[in-house]
């Protein structure tokens, strides 16, 4: 799965299979294969150049109750949100 920034207003977002970027990471493209692993950060590449996301990462996901979630804590944090209450 594919990782970045929007350049815009630096939200968190996802690869989507139609090469489009989305908010929610169950809407993202999971790569089943290195090849289209490798093919997908190639996609997020050129959207960097092209200058609409900043810092596209492949990141490593397992699937849980049918939605990708990421392995790693700094990842998980990226996507779903603070770890702890934010004051309101």
């Amino acid at each position: 799965m594919i990782i970045a920034n929007t350049l815009a207003d630096g939200f968190v977002v996802f690869l989507t299979a139609d090469n489009g970027w989305t908010h929610d990471i169950a809407d993202g493209a999971v790569a089943e294969t290195d090849a289209a692993a490798d093919a997908m950060l190639l996609t997020a590449k050129q959207a960097e150049r092209d200058c609409v996301v900043i810092d596209p990462n492949l990141i490593p996901v397992e699937i849980v109750d049918g939605r990708p979630q990421p392995t790693e804590y700094r990842e998980y944090i990226r996507a779903n949100g603070p770890s702890v209450p934010t004051p309101s």
